[in-house]
């Protein structure tokens, strides 16, 4: 009996990883669902969904230190319900698929479909939160796969993850930092899935990064990284940090910018859990690729910066750039110092 439970148990996840696709909302790819038009995307960009803590209406306060703050309000709750629904079957899916990595080293080498559990669960969540976001730009480029290439974004909120996780379909590893390998289901999914952890304090785990990010395109795989090394905490784009831009150069592949839209107003960093739902709110434009063959560094982040400053919505501009059109330029370090997600 026991291992007709087993086997039971064993065919419904992996019915969750492989079919589980069908029952969820697709990306949105019709007129209804997607952004089309420069004048509509205009329109959303002067939007602010920012909610003061007032407005969000706290239910539980954490620290009430301002520095330090975090609280939940009512739909939060519901978000840490969904949480705790959706994070026992997302665990369980990663173990079955890797232990059958175990038994059959030849299954699953890039660990894709262990990867895809998480982007299933990611689906699942924002669907059931009615977070789901809207899209343009190069949607389709993303669906057929770009090869090895360095995916970049804007970070200002958690929720950047799961809508990365939405639209990045093949098979991609992150750059992500040490911490969060003590975050349940998250860290076991970041080290089961061979993602790059790196620890910020450590040169050589920086040096290991970067070796890392090189293996891994060499072997045609994408890399995710956020350029500004950690989560702005006001939603508006920081100054980026040195060195990621050297590992597409070395590997000479493209870049591909990808611009997400009001993540901090949905999830801002004072809160546990979303404030709001992010249905008409949440938005990810991707960018043309950028080649990298025969650019500095320095041109290569100007193009990138100009890129995200394009498409991010008014209250997400640095506030230099919010009144003026000149996007700002930072020079990068010559030592290569790769930056992480998820901060």
């Amino acid at each position: 009996m026991r291992r007709v439970g087993t086997l039971s148990i064993a065919t419904v996840l992996l019915f969750y990883v492989f079919h589980a696709d069908a029952f969820l909302p697709q990306r949105p790819i019709v007129s209804n669902t997607r952004i089309h038009s420069s004048a509509e995307q205009d329109d959303h960009r002067k939007q602010s969904y920012f909610l003061t803590l007032e407005e969000i209406n706290p239910i539980i306060t954490l620290n009430k230190d301002k520095s330090s703050m975090k609280v939940v309000n009512a739909f939060g709750l519901w978000c840490a319900v969904v949480s705790l629904t959706l994070a026992p079957i997302w665990t369980l899916a990663m173990s079955m698929v890797k232990m059958a990595h175990n038994m059959n080293e030849d299954f699953d080498p890039q660990r894709a479909i262990y990867d895809k559990t998480g982007k299933i669960w990611a689906k699942s969540w924002l669907a059931l939160t009615n977070s789901v976001p809207t899209y343009s730009g190069e949607i389709e480029s993303l669906r057929q796969g770009q090869g090895p290439c360095l995916y970049v974004a804007n970070h200002a909120s958690w929720l950047d993850i799961p809508i990365l996780c939405t639209v990045l379909d093949p098979v991609f590893k992150f750059i992500a930092k040490g911490e969060l390998k003590n975050v349940p289901c998250i860290g076991q999914q970041l080290t089961g899935g061979d993602h790059i952890i790196i620890d910020r304090e450590d040169k050589r785990s920086q040096l290991r990064t970067f070796k890392d990010g090189l293996n891994w395109l060499k072997n045609g795989v994408p890399i995710m990284a956020f350029p500004e090394g950690k989560r702005s905490q006001d939603g508006r784009l920081m100054d980026f940090k040195g060195g990621l831009f050297s590992m597409a150069t070395k590997a000479g592949v493209p870049i591909i910018p990808i611009t997400i839209s009001h993540a901090h107003a949905v999830m801002p960093s004072v809160s546990l859990f979303p404030v709001q739902p992010g249905r008409g709110k949440l938005h990810l434009h991707v960018h043309p690729a950028i080649d990298s063959a025969g650019r500095t560094e320095a041109e290569l982040q100007e193009l990138v910066r100009a890129a995200f400053l394009s498409q991010l919505p008014e209250d997400q501009l640095p506030l230099n750039a919010a009144s003026s059109d000149e996007p700002t330029v930072v020079d990068l370090p010559a030592t290569p110092s790769p930056v992480e997600a998820g901060n």
